[in-house]
């Protein structure tokens, strides 16, 4: 369970903060009004709506929100340091870069 919680929180400080890793959105997300794009990063950065529905795992790698009738989506990933393979231990910031990518929902 430490190991699930420190996940989490990395991932969280990602999501809300921007902080311990990459953030990209897509072009779908970068195509949108401004007012909407802007709308939907905030609604993910606020997103608290966690349960064993939407995260089994306990991570919050994950999640969908709908912003005035636009559905989309975010995931996070691990990566090593060299972000050329999967991350082997992602409760290890040092062997760890996180990538947290927002998209439309039918981008995915």
């Amino acid at each position: 369970m430490q190991r699930i919680r420190i996940i989490r929180e990395l991932n969280d400080q990602l999501r809300q903060y921007g902080i311990g890793g990459k953030v990209y959105i897509t072009s779908g997300i970068q195509a949108l009004e401004e007012w909407l794009g802007r709308a939907i990063i905030t609604t993910v950065r606020e997103f608290d709506q966690f349960d064993q529905s939407n995260d089994p795992y306990g991570e919050h790698d994950m999640g969908a929100v709908d912003v005035a009738g636009t559905k989309a989506m975010w995931k996070i990933d691990y990566y090593d340091p060299s972000i050329t393979y999967a991350s082997d231990d992602p409760a290890d910031p040092q062997k760890t870069v996180r990538v947290l990518t927002i998209m439309l929902a039918d981008e995915y």
